[in-house]
């Protein structure tokens, strides 16, 4: 009986005024061409913005090494690998960064294939089976207690040493040489039914029978999760550690019941294989012929949703569907604070207490004016055809940013900028547009993952090839494009409010292509430029499903930023900025506030084009 897995993922801060807790999940694909996801979790040590940085290191590091080796055979050499090549990455930050010494964390991953669980941890993290009301720990525990547990299951036990507490760690990721690591050896077999719990030792406030009890009453994984954090918080205990938890409901793959008609039965009997669906993450595809209609259950839903949904489909967008093969996702998306950042000092965090509640409350009441209406208008191209469809966007000015008692250091101080007047393109930049540069000019053409080019926003382009693409719209129209400066970008985006969304405070349901954000969409990919309705400046997709390269180098903070909208000259220009978050986002990740540092010369699966033009 073939298996489908729906994962979701969230966590808590606890009593720290800080998360030091980071984890991913991660769409592969196998050999057959089956969805399989990566869950890993990693609780930083170190102190606020060390524990931070290490936690999202050892993340990053262990997620490209599987990415970049899958499919395998190998399941345990690969996660013993990745756990080596986290620990080195922190030793190559430790060596360059002194002050770093002594950060760490500690990890469990685990890769879910074909009804299948592999996991590696190191340190007291937890994977757990919870089946048949009984909570089994899977890996082992390398604290002193867990130690001590050992010897004495193994019938020698060993008297405690005094002054040594049970939960001191034995084994973690320091940069040092590694103590124990815990690898499977072979796979553990899953069974539909089956709830698996990969989590930080921050859900040690709650015992066993607790975390059983608060699962049974949660139907989702992202109920589950839920439920348990908020029974981790109403235990109110002192000093409570952060918690990450990801939860994964196993159960049966609905079977194809009706065969589909000529010619897509031939693209399914080609493609798909016997047991189970090979699509992933996507709820049901529904619709095929006038009068024939099929159900196509698809094998998993992954990410932040917490219920399948339905999308109707035609023939040929079927066939399409069917026939996918998914790039694997490169970096880790969504760490929540960029490395480096600093805490707030004393001095800042009492003027946060104290103006907090009068910014939230300044900002709520805050009318935004009514955007002036829409100015589009297309330029013709020398080579024929016409540039995108271009929204002239008015001079204004706006407060960039977020306020001080934001914990977002990367994007304080807050600060008034006045916008000079310029056309923005009201979509992202699709494979057909990008396709005219790479053709007449002999640039490579990124893979579009069989999507249609003429309706998807164009992806696995760099930076540089977002700049020359401006470029070559110039030469083509005689006018001057370019890419968004990061200011002219905020304010188009978030047209001009001081609330997290365009649209308000709240993360509204199908606002947007996120992970989490309840459009229904597959959130292996981006879908179909002007999905959603656009912002109050007519601009689509300014939030979610790809995100966009900006022009400016990268810089640590706004300390020093200029007040008008023009490029900020300076920072390290080997990193470019990204803006608007992307379908694999989840949804504090789409604020018009986020920032996200790239490779500029490195391509991603979710980042693409907008530009703008001069006036």
């Amino acid at each position: 009986m073939a298996l489908q897995f729906e994962l979701a993922g969230s966590q808590i801060d606890g009593t720290r005024g800080y998360q030091e807790d980071a984890f991913l999940i991660t769409n592969l694909t196998d050999k057959e061409g089956n969805t399989s996801a990566l869950v890993i979790v990693a609780d930083g040590m170190g102190g606020h913005a060390a524990g931070n940085v290490a936690s999202n290191m050892a993340v990053q590091a262990f997620n490209k090494h599987v990415s970049a080796n899958y499919p395998t055979d190998k399941h345990a050499t690969i996660l013993r690998e990745c756990v080596e090549m986290a620990n080195n990455s922190i030793k190559e930050t430790i060596a360059e960064t002194s002050a770093l010494a002594g950060m760490g964390c500690t990890m469990v991953a685990a890769i879910l294939e074909k009804g299948q669980m592999w996991w590696a941890s190191v340190g007291d993290s937890h994977v757990y089976l919870l089946r048949n009301k009984e909570l089994i720990k899977k890996n082992a525990d390398h604290s002193y207690g867990g130690f001590l547990d050992r010897m004495e299951a193994a019938g020698t036990p060993v008297e405690p040493e005094p002054g040594l507490a049970r939960n001191m760690l034995m084994s973690a990721i320091m940069g040092e040489d590694l103590g124990e690591v815990d690898v499977s050896a072979q796979p553990f077999p899953l069974q539909a039914g089956d709830k698996i719990l990969i989590c930080s030792d921050g859900m040690d406030t709650l015992s066993a029978g607790k975390i059983i009890q608060f699962s049974d009453w949660s139907e989702t994984p992202k109920g589950c999760a839920d439920d348990l954090l908020q029974a981790v918080e109403a235990a109110n205990m002192p000093k409570q550690d952060n918690t990450t938890i990801v939860v994964v409901n196993v159960s049966a793959a609905p079977q194809i019941e009706t065969p589909a008609p000529a010619p897509v039965q031939q693209i399914v009997t080609e493609y798909m294989a016997e047991d189970e669906p090979k699509s992933g993450k996507a709820g049901l595809f529904i619709g095929i012929a006038a009068v024939l209609v099929i159900g196509i259950a698809a094998a998993v839903f992954f990410g932040m949703q917490d219920k399948k949904l339905s999308t109707p489909v035609d023939t040929e967008e079927l066939a399409e569907v069917i026939i996918e093969e998914y790039a694997e996702e490169e970096a880790a998306e969504d760490t929540e604070e960029e490395a480096l950042q600093e805490p707030m000092d004393e001095a800042e965090d009492q003027e946060a207490a104290e103006t907090a509640a009068a910014e939230v409350a300044e900002a709520v009441a805050e009318e935004a004016e009514p955007a002036a209406p829409s100015q589009e208008f297309q330029d013709e191209l020398k080579d024929g055809g016409t540039g995108p469809v271009m929204i002239r966007i008015n001079a204004g000015e706006f407060d960039m940013g977020s306020p001080s008692s934001s914990r977002f250091s990367d994007e304080r101080p807050r600060r008034l900028v006045k916008v000079r007047p310029f056309a923005v393109s009201k979509n992202e930049i699709t494979f057909a547009q990008y396709e005219q540069f790479a053709q007449a000019t002999g640039r490579r053409m990124p893979d579009n993952l069989y999507m249609d080019k003429a309706s998807h926003p164009v992806i696995f382009v760099s930076w540089d090839d977002a700049f020359y693409y401006t470029r070559w719209l110039s030469e083509q129209s005689g006018r001057r494009y370019r890419l968004p400066t990061e200011a002219e970008w905020e304010y188009l985006a978030g047209t001009g409010k001081r609330s997290p969304f365009w649209w308000g405070y709240d993360e509204e349901p199908n606002r947007a292509h996120c992970f989490g954000c309840g459009s229904g969409l597959d959130p292996r990919k981006p879908t179909k430029i002007g999905s959603f309705a656009p912002n109050e400046f007519g601009v689509y997709d300014s939030a979610g499903n790809v995100a966009e390269w900006v022009q400016d180098c990268w810089h640590d903070n706004y300390k020093g930023a200029p007040s008008d909208s023009g490029v900020w000259e300076g920072g390290d220009c080997a990193y470019r900025i990204a803006r608007g978050g992307a379908y694999s986002s989840p949804p504090q990740s789409i604020r018009h506030t986020k920032r996200d540092k790239f490779k500029s010369d490195q391509v991603y699966d979710h980042i693409g084009i907008r530009v703008v033009r001069d006036l």
